[in-house]
């Protein structure tokens, strides 16, 4: 088993989720964050005083997937999440040594 996590711009949250949905992978958590990564945020004016806006919003999607399932579900977020400009995301994925269904006690794959 996998866990992939992927930081996406905002705007594309409902692009990725149906594309995820559309192969199979209902099963997600998703976390509103701030964060930056090359761009180092952008300045902006507010009543006339320029500043730094240095965190910038993103959404993170965390989904714990079976490893023969992991390249397909990358792909999917990298083509659902993409508009190839800088602040697109990024996609992390690490292994989990155990899942456990809490209602009934299924153990790795049938857990998910």
């Amino acid at each position: 088993m996998k866990k992939i996590e992927a930081v996406i711009q905002p705007f594309k949250l409902d692009d990725v989720r149906e594309a995820l949905k559309g192969i199979g992978i209902d099963g997600m958590t998703i976390y509103d964050v701030r964060g930056h990564g090359r761009q180092k945020g952008h300045k902006e004016v507010y009543r006339g005083q320029e500043y730094e806006v240095d965190l910038l919003p993103k959404v993170k999607i965390e989904a714990i997937v079976s490893s023969d399932r992991v390249d397909e579900t990358v792909n999917t977020i990298v083509e659902s999440a993409r508009t190839g400009k800088i602040g697109d995301g990024k996609v992390f994925i690490s292994d989990i040594a155990e899942a456990v269904r809490i209602r009934n006690s299924e153990h790795d794959d049938e857990a998910l």
